[in-house]
């Protein structure tokens, strides 16, 4: 997929007029590598935020034609405002075809639902990395990578080496490391805690009292019963 990105040059630096050309409409950038000086320039902000929400964007050799001339650029980093969707800062990074680059390529899970995992023993696919550090040349970076989960069963990992990488495309690793990208587990159950007794309700008179005598009443009783009998000696 080819995405192409317009800039032209700024010559005001500092923070005063990044401010000033960010109320224009633009957001200020730098694009640098190569065999050339680092140049300031201003994008368009409309295109550039449309360009930020596509998952290509980040993980493709862009082509920048900056004031009619062109080069091929990687997205490096960005900076957005706190709490408004307005990019603040670009940087960009030229590549040369005869030179290798490193970078993040995000991860397609595929075939997830027809695993054994899932499908006959109800287990859940658990993504421990969503994108994959790797370098190649310009000509043969991916936009994404797609992770086969078709043979994964439950308990079973997928580590980064056995992932199927495109021709040209080697993992970014360090000696003996292979990090899990995914594995399938079962959900954890959740058992409800058995309902509390009920409480008896108001007026209700449990019936252990119910089954109790009433020693002040069998008291008054007796005195009584006593009294009539005196009454009619």
């Amino acid at each position: 997929m080819k995405i192409e990105i317009s800039a032209e040059k700024r010559e005001a630096q500092g923070t005063g007029a990044s401010r000033r050309l960010r109320r224009t409409g633009k957001v200020p950038g730098i694009v640098y590598g190569g065999d050339r000086d680092p140049a300031s320039v201003a994008l368009n902000h409309k295109d550039l935020h449309q360009n930020l929400m596509k998952e290509a964007f980040h993980a493709s050799v862009l082509t920048l034609n900056l004031d009619g001339t062109s080069e091929s650029v990687l997205l490096r980093s960005f900076n957005m405002h706190p709490f408004k969707a307005q990019v603040q800062h670009v940087d960009f990074q030229r590549v040369s075809k005869d030179k290798k680059i490193h970078m993040k390529v995000p991860l397609h899970f595929v075939n997830a639902e027809i695993s054994p995992g899932v499908k006959t023993q109800g287990g859940v696919v658990s993504h421990v990395l969503n994108e994959l550090n790797v370098t190649c040349f310009p000509d043969d970076l991916p936009e994404f990578i797609e992770v086969d989960l078709s043979e994964l069963s439950v308990g079973n990992s997928l580590h980064a080496k056995d992932v199927k990488l495109p021709k040209g495309v080697e993992a970014v690793l360090h000696r003996n490391e292979n990090p899990v990208v995914c594995t399938v587990i079962l959900p954890a159950l959740v058992v409800d805690d058995e309902p509390a007794a009920a409480a008896p309700a108001a007026g209700d008179v449990p019936a252990t009292a119910q089954a109790a005598p009433d020693k002040a009443a069998e008291g008054g009783d007796k005195k009584d019963k006593d009294k009539k009998d005196k009454d009619k000696k």
